[in-house]
């Protein structure tokens, strides 16, 4: 039965970035970002050369194009005899991410909608998320007649209810691509890539798309052609088995709607998805009763404090203690499951929760927990509470946390704090010349930033801008200025903003990055 309201928000309108958030009755649950200087995406295939084999770590490095080497574990490699300037078709299965390289593996997958080709594999499993027996047993054995000599095939979440001549499609689909990859790596040179995965939006509609999903929105017209094309092809190959004792009936989703958005203020900021993320990168989160979580990352683990805040009892006056602290762990429970899909936090996680002195509340509490986390496609592991009243939970890396990929290291702060990356400020004042643009057709504009900031937009964005916008643009450097904070200074005639942006450099503060020419 349908319990909430689920919308796919697509913002696809910049080239140097893509964004995909998941609604879930309204508030944010999932937000995926993408840009386009982006490498190592988990799921790239390459031929890559073994630079350096390390049996002290029983580890290897292999190099796979980018400058920056990847960490193979030699026990991932059974059956190889790693050795130095070896030629190897490695996966990526972690990306990059601050000083460490990708970790990448010989052992190979391919997703499609409905199951995951192993080459050189034997598997014939079904997803541990199907919980029926009868609905395993079936799937199985289609598994196993669709496992070949030099491959295995692991049934994914999606192909429950699906008939077997929709998993035989998407099995020939996976093969073709397969063997299209083994012809390129027979001709090609290591290092290079050899598989590239869909694009963003395409990865998230794959693995979204039939879980209840009542309406995708694309702000981009050729993302829209794009979004119809994709879903019809797949609800066309899409098959229900027969209700029988074999096949379990599963009452089919709704085909989504796929709308395109052409209004005036960004489709993120338009449906709060904007003010949503800025809340995800606080370590404060508010829940709706008035107690409040305090969220803190380390190297090592995420710490999450659980505090009552101004949440003091029911409206009814139920001052009683112990209701009101297991009131507020259950909400907590549920929040946390968010945040920590939201922030695509992995990893250990330990939750300071409040002081529970029944054991029937503690388990209680482990129920909610768990119940919170059953929609978390990263499979997250729950341990039974501490002596200390701790909870302890782990929780699959499947991507760099939110944090990472939008903020960086304070530069004033001896790396004390944090502030935005510079590519997400840039992002943000795009979108923002956007949308003035619509209402303010000038020549030319001038905008005011912090002076490093501005010098970044200059060097790696502006000219591009002024060709995608069809107007000058002058960035105005002010070292004082609130790091992730811009303005429109003016806007007019070439010649008016050229002089505006001179007489603004007499001032010693002031520096405009890009020159007037």
């Amino acid at each position: 039965m349908r319990n909430s309201d689920r919308k796919i928000i697509a913002d696809t309108l910049e080239n140097e970035e893509t964004r995909v958030a998941i609604l879930e009755n309204g508030r944010l649950a999932d937000i995926f970002v993408e840009r386009m200087w982006d490498h190592q995406k988990a799921g790239e295939i390459y031929k890559a050369r073994v630079e350096s084999v390390l049996p002290g770590i029983n580890a290897a490095f292999v190099s796979i194009g980018d400058g920056r080497n990847a960490f193979l574990y030699l026990n991932d490699a059974k059956g190889i005899n790693v050795c130095l300037n070896q030629e190897l078709v490695v996966q990526v299965t972690k990306t990059a991410r601050k000083n460490k390289g990708a970790r990448v593996t010989p052992r190979l997958s391919l997703p499609g909608r409905y199951l995951v080709l192993v080459p050189h594999g034997d598997e014939a499993g079904v997803s541990r998320r199907i919980d029926s027996d009868e609905e395993r047993k079936r799937l199985r054995s289609f598994a196993k007649e669709l496992r070949g000599g030099d491959f295995g095939v692991i049934i994914r979440t999606a192909a429950e209810g699906v008939d077997g001549e929709a998993l035989a499609r998407d099995m020939e689909s996976l093969l073709a691509l397969w063997r299209e990859i083994e012809h390129n790596a027979a001709r090609q040179q290591a290092p290079c890539l050899l598989y590239k995965d869909m694009g963003l939006l395409g990865r998230v509609l794959r693995d979204e798309v039939y879980d209840d999903i009542d309406e995708i929105l694309v702000d981009g017209e050729e993302e829209f052609e794009n979004v119809k094309k994709f879903v019809s092809m797949l609800y066309n190959g899409r098959g229900q088995a027969p209700c029988n004792e074999q096949a379990p009936h599963k009452e089919s989703p709704s085909r989504p709607g796929v709308s395109l958005y052409r209004g005036v203020v960004p489709i993120f900021e338009y449906y709060g998805v904007e003010r949503e993320i800025e809340q995800a990168l606080e370590r404060k989160v508010w829940l709706r009763s008035g107690a409040y979580l305090v969220i803190e990352h380390t190297e090592a683990l995420t710490v999450i404090d659980v505090n009552t805040g101004k949440y003091v009892g029911d409206v009814l006056g139920d001052m009683d203690m112990r209701h009101t602290v297991l009131d507020t762990n259950l909400e907590a429970a549920a929040e946390i499951a968010r945040q920590l899909r939201l922030r695509a936090v992995g990893g250990i996680v330990v939750i300071d929760f409040i002081d529970m002195d029944f054991e029937e509340d503690r388990q209680c509490l482990l129920a909610r927990l768990e119940e919170a986390f059953q929609r978390d496609r990263p499979r997250a592991r729950i341990f039974s509470m501490t002596q200390l009243g701790l909870v302890e939970l782990t929780r699959k890396r499947g991507r760099p946390d939110l944090k990472s990929v939008l903020t960086r290291s304070c530069p004033f702060c001896s790396d004390n704090g944090w502030v935005l990356r510079e590519d997400t400020v840039a992002m943000s004042m795009k979108r923002f010349l956007r949308k003035v643009g619509h209402a303010n057709k000038s020549e030319a504009v001038l905008v005011q930033a912090n002076v490093a900031v501005a010098r970044y937009v200059n060097d790696v964005y502006l000219k591009s801008w002024e060709e995608e916008f069809g107007r000058k643009i002058l960035i105005a450097g002010t070292p004082d200025f609130a790091w992730s904070k811009y303005r429109i200074e003016a806007q007019g005639t070439r010649e008016v903003i050229e002089r505006r942006a001179q007489q603004m450099e007499k001032r010693e503060s002031v520096i405009v990055v890009h020159r007037v020419s």
